[in-house]
């Protein structure tokens, strides 16, 4: 049955007509799109206290929108959440109530007593996580004993010990390298107004040791790996100086190698914001060449608006640029297409040929061959923007002619097959990275210390090798990659989202896999997963998660008001299954259209991806933009064909 009226059919077409005019706009000089990356509260407080750690000037004018943002920001339980509109959460709550009175706020003030009553409620602040601890150690408001004990030694390490950096994901890694210095040397905050938060803590906090177990840690292990922490804290400082001094030499050619001009190590702020600490702590000004690019760098990360200004986590041009590339050319037309083009061209030169980076200790023979989220990032590009780049690319040479792509998608498809897990699965940026025991350490209470397999960069793997021709049965890893899915399927029908929030992206990125690979639309497991789809769709005929779907005790999917990057992944998923014309289908795009605004594009305020669940999330400006359009450009192409059947791998 026909659902699409006449005049739904001219709605359709003028909606997609006004997000692509929308999207246009945002594309820059030189043909790439980069929108803002927002987190919560805790990089720009960070970025306040990082200033006057540092002494540096104090500019008024950008701390008084910093301000602005924390303050708008705060929650209605009077602290401050990961996500809009979400839980208090202790650390970020601490940190941005330390900023706050930092930029100048009085402790009396109605916000800040707001706060601080929150944080009493919970305990006070000495259960913030061990980050915070570390930041408030250098501030001298608790002592190093309320920070895990991480001898910098670590790094001399060889590969087959327990503990080594390449056992780890390459943003503990470059975080954690400059805070072992940090924590060698032990350096105190310069701080000139002196200020303290002393008022948050229930007990006198230079009385405070450690870090109680995090819900995720075994207790078994927690116990031997705090046994440990207790018998280094008595044997570290008999430590040989000379080792000290070999150690901390190693860590410096190890940030050094991998400095990355002002894009920074690792390109994200942890361990930009650390490497000018330790050199600072290394007693290196602030015109010493390496801390003064890190620090430029930093600054590169702020936005900065009429009324108020937060600092990004890092950027993310690459991934906002090929999956605006994926939107244009599924909508199609004569502006559409060129735009993506140059969008597409802009990327070729960042593909990284030449750096072996960290991936390469468990896979030497490899030849390099991916691309970074961010500008530049040569040692951590990522096999999810890879297989996006390599898809749009081929999307353009196939569909419309274009030359010029075919050594970057062959070099990228190449490093792709030479990177998979021995479990079948694809991790972002490391291969076989399931050291798990490691999650169990004391500087592990976030629980984020690996980067192992997951299920939504699996599927964009396998889709990627499979729109370039490749199949289960032609194809070793998209065999082992389908059934690493296979096992993977959550009872109810879902898949986990990683780098998404959360079923909804996981159970998205895996049925557009399904479909490429040439799984059967009738197979249970497809089945199954576009029948939950279905029955999560909110009554609006949107759909929504909540970032309390990644909880420990695992209870699926939670309900959360509609937004357009998760309607627009759900309808995308359910094409790709091949219900076109289910009426959740017409629905979903009747809500897409219905709340698309005069520009053409969606106003989206909640968080709809993750950079680590439970702990950090990530609320990308572009999702909103290119989604929505992407879904709606889908639905029309498809119901002007006979097949119904979608031909490429997202």
């Amino acid at each position: 049955m026909d659902s699409v009226t006449a005049t739904s059919r001219e709605a359709l077409e003028s909606s997609i007509a006004s997000a692509t005019q929308g999207i246009l706009g945002f594309q820059q000089s030189d043909g790439h799109w980069v929108f803002e990356l927002e987190a919560d509260c805790t990089i720009p407080a960070e970025y306040v206290l990082l200033r006057h750690y540092l002494a540096e000037p104090v500019d008024t004018v950008l701390e008084a929108k910093i301000g602005n943002y924390l303050r708008r920001i705060q929650g209605a339980h009077g602290g401050w959440p990961l996500v809009h509109d979400g839980e208090f959460d202790m650390s970020a709550s601490v940190k941005a109530y330390f900023a706050l009175k930092m930029i100048g706020d009085s402790i009396d003030a109605p916000h800040m007593v707001r706060a601080r009553e929150a944080i009493h409620a919970r305990g006070g602040a000495i259960n913030s996580n061990v980050f915070t601890r570390f930041l408030l150690a250098t501030f001298g408001v608790v002592t190093w004993r309320a920070v895990p004990v991480l001898p910098i030694e670590i790094v001399l390490l060889p590969f087959w010990s327990p503990f080594h950096l390449n056992k780890i994901s390459y943003w503990a890694r470059t975080t954690m390298v400059p805070l072992m210095v940090i924590a060698a040397l032990k350096p105190r905050a310069r701080n000139p107004k002196g200020v303290g938060i002393d008022e948050l803590f229930l007990q006198d906090p230079r009385s405070i040791g450690m870090t109680a177990k995090a819900p995720h840690q075994s207790m078994a292990w927690f116990l031997l790996f705090r046994s440990l922490d207790a018998i280094l804290r008595v044997i570290e400082p008999l430590f040989p100086k000379s080792l000290r001094k070999r150690a901390i030499d190693a860590a410096l050619a190890f940030t050094e190698e991998r400095l990355n001009g002002e894009d920074g190590m690792g390109a994200i702020y942890p361990p930009m914001a650390n490497i000018v600490m330790m050199y600072d702590a290394l007693g290196k000004d602030e015109n010493f060449p390496p801390r003064a690019i890190t620090r430029r760098g930093i600054d590169k990360l702020l936005v900065i608006k009429d009324d108020e200004a937060y600092c990004q986590p890092c950027v993310s041009p690459v991934w906002d640029t090929t999956l605006t590339a994926h939107a244009l050319l599924e909508a199609g037309g004569d502006k559409a297409v060129p735009a993506a083009k140059q969008g597409l061209d802009w990327l070729i030169p960042r593909q990284e040929l030449e750096v072996k980076g960290d991936w390469a200790v468990k896979r030497p023979d490899v030849r390099p061959g991916g691309w970074a989220f961010q500008y530049n990032n040569a040692h951590y590009p990522d096999l999810d923007d890879t297989a996006v780049v390599v898809m749009s690319m081929d999307r353009m040479r196939r569909e419309h002619g274009a030359a010029g792509y075919d050594d970057a998608i062959a070099r990228g498809r190449e490093w792709i097959e030479g990177m998979q897990s021995d479990d079948g699965g694809w991790a972002a940026f490391d291969v076989n990275n399931l050291e798990y025991y490691l999650n169990n350490i004391p500087f592990s209470d976030h629980g984020a210390l690996l980067d192992p397999p997951t299920e939504d960069v699996t599927a964009r793997c396998i889709s990627m090798l499979a729109q370039l021709g490749e199949t289960a049965k032609t194809s070793k890893q998209v065999a082992a990659g389908v059934a690493y899915l296979r096992k993977t399927q959550h009872p109810e029908g879902s898949w986990y989202g990683r780098w998404g929030m959360n079923f909804i992206y996981g159970t998205w990125s895996v049925l557009c896999a399904l479909n490429m690979a040439g799984v059967d639309h009738k197979d249970p497991m497809i089945r199954k997963a576009a029948a939950w789809l279905t029955s999560i769709q909110n009554d609006d005929g949107g759909w929504g998660e909540d970032a309390v779907s990644y909880r420990l005790d695992y209870k699926g999917w939670e309900a959360a008001p509609s937004t357009a990057s998760q309607t627009a992944w759900a309808l995308l998923a359910l094409m790709a299954a091949g219900e076109v014309d289910h009426p959740a289908v017409a629905r979903g795009v009747e809500y897409l259209i219905a709340t698309q605004d005069k520009k053409g594009l969606w106003d989206e305020q909640r968080y709809t991806a993750t950079g680590f669940p439970r702990v950090f999330y990530l609320r990308y400006h572009g999702y909103p933009k290119f989604f929505p359009l992407w879904a709606l450009a889908r639905y029309r192409n498809l119901r002007n064909t006979n097949s119904r059947v979608v031909g490429v791998g997202m």
